[in-house]
């Protein structure tokens, strides 16, 4: 950890701007391990720590200070030494959650099933730790005007991230305006920067969320999410993502148009551009007037696209987006006419990376419509879903014999069907050996099989009878 005096001594401003202010640097992104213990954090904790602690084994660890994913080089700036003087004066009063940061958190994390989630920034760059090169100070000249406010700290792509975690928000609202003012900027890469200030400020703490929102960042940072830079425009992404965890921007990302551009980003940016867009979009949609206006549009059709070709962390985002959009009917249709029965039932036998269970999860909302039963029998649903209840998990089991029974509860031909596929003796089995569920719900469903058994015994009798 780089202590406040540490990053004063060893940095100092040059009087050549271009030497302060490189326009140039290497990129490092660390995605954090994964972790499944309760991380204690000051001010909240983003939805990527959610995420973890719903769906992943503790590998957390410290960085190695030799890794390349830690930033190199650590300037300084008029900013700063600010930003230094507010970290000692805010030291000594530093506040823990309040209940309704909390409670909050907890809503959010309970509008979620146990297999859906989303993924937020990613990148996780405030688990990055700034270190200092160990040369000695160079000689502190005056400074010169720079051609706009404070550039030299826009310009930067890292700032002490330990510092800005212990500024109260009152004291950090400088910071903020000129981030936003930032975003304004006729230089590419000042924006870039202001939208990862934001990102990084946004990211863990609850209260910061509210103030980059009332400093009107959201509306300053939708253009950009058209920016053809992808950097500048994964940066603003991922910022909004951040701030929507706040429900006062939600409505604020609604009302300044943010679901198209958003939709644009999920069919033309890089994969973590796209993760984050679609996180963003269910975090939208946890307003249910927002569902309708995300389908429409047109969401769906490149969720459904991430869905066949992200990587695994895109899937699982695209599953659970597609997951919260499909409780509206109109929605379900939309799903199930881009195409999204093929990959779900697809994923259902992809053991071990969670995403068979998601992939049941969307498929049993899907068999709520006439379109939706039928696409998944088309697909093979029945068999792989019969595949599901000997060898998934405990929950997959369960969500796999509740999508049997809403395919086969009022279908006849769907039951010959799963008698076919050899769907008996895992029924039987489950309904001796699974959980409380899984044992209701295939007691449930070889009871229908036993009445088609009947209906037919007793009408083979009628016709054979004189």
């Amino acid at each position: 950890m780089v202590s406040i005096e540490d990053s004063r001594s060893h940095s100092h401003c040059s009087s050549n701007i271009s030497a302060r202010c490189p326009r140039t640097r290497s990129y490092y992104y660390y995605t954090p391990p994964p972790s499944s213990a309760k991380v204690s954090r000051s001010f909240g904790r983003s939805m990527r720590t959610i995420r973890s602690n719903i769906f992943q084994a503790d590998q957390s660890g410290p960085i190695p200070e030799n890794s390349p994913m830690v930033s190199e080089n650590l300037t300084d700036s008029v900013i700063d030494l600010r930003l230094g003087e507010l970290a000692n004066k805010s030291s000594g009063n530093s506040k823990s959650p309040s209940s309704s940061d909390i409670d909050d958190m907890l809503d959010i994390s309970r509008a979620f099933t146990d297999f859906s989630a989303c993924s937020s920034d990613i990148s996780g760059e405030l688990q990055r730790l700034a270190t200092v090169p160990d040369s000695g100070p160079s000689p502190r000249t005056s400074p010169e005007v720079e051609p706009e406010p404070c550039s030299g700290f826009l310009e930067r792509e890292t700032f002490s991230t330990e510092i800005i975690e212990s500024i109260s928000p009152e004291d950090l609202q400088p910071t903020v305006k000129l981030c936003v003012d930032g975003l304004q900027s006729s230089s590419i890469a000042v924006k870039r920067s202001a939208a990862a200030k934001l990102r990084l400020l946004a990211k863990n703490r609850a209260d910061n969320r509210a103030l980059i929102g009332e400093s009107g960042a959201v509306p300053a940072l939708i253009p950009l999410l058209r920016c053809s830079d992808p950097m500048t425009q994964e940066h603003a992404v991922t910022a909004l993502l951040n701030l929507s965890l706040h429900e006062s921007n939600k409505s604020s990302m609604g009302n300044a148009g943010a679901i198209k551009s958003l939709i644009y980003v999920l069919k033309t940016g890089t994969e973590t551009s796209k993760q984050n867009a679609a996180c963003a979009l269910l975090s939208l949609a946890l307003i249910d007037g927002n569902k309708l206006s995300i389908g429409a549009c047109g969401a769906i059709p490149p969720l459904v696209a991430l869905l066949i070709n992200g990587s695994t962390r895109g899937k699982k985002d695209a599953l659970t987006t597609l997951y919260k959009l499909c409780s509206v009917r109109l929605n379900k249709e939309r799903a199930v006419t881009a195409g999204a029965v093929r990959p779900l039932v697809g994923l259902v036998g992809e053991q071990g990376t969670g995403l068979a269970e998601k992939a049941m999860v969307v498929l049993s909302s899907l068999a709520g419509i006439d379109m939706g039963r039928e696409a998944i029998v088309e697909e093979g649903g029945i068999a792989a879903l019969v595949e599901a209840m000997e060898d998934g998990s405990d929950k997959g089991k369960e969500f796999a014999v509740l999508t049997l029974l809403q395919l086969c509860g009022e279908s006849a031909g769907n039951r010959g069907l799963l008698v076919k596929e050899g769907g008996i003796p895992p029924l039987v089995a489950l309904s001796q050996t699974g959980t409380a569920k899984a044992k209701n719900k295939a007691a449930k469903l070889l009871g229908y099989l036993r009445e088609s058994r009947l209906e037919a015994s007793s009408s083979s009798s009628s016709s054979s009878s004189p």
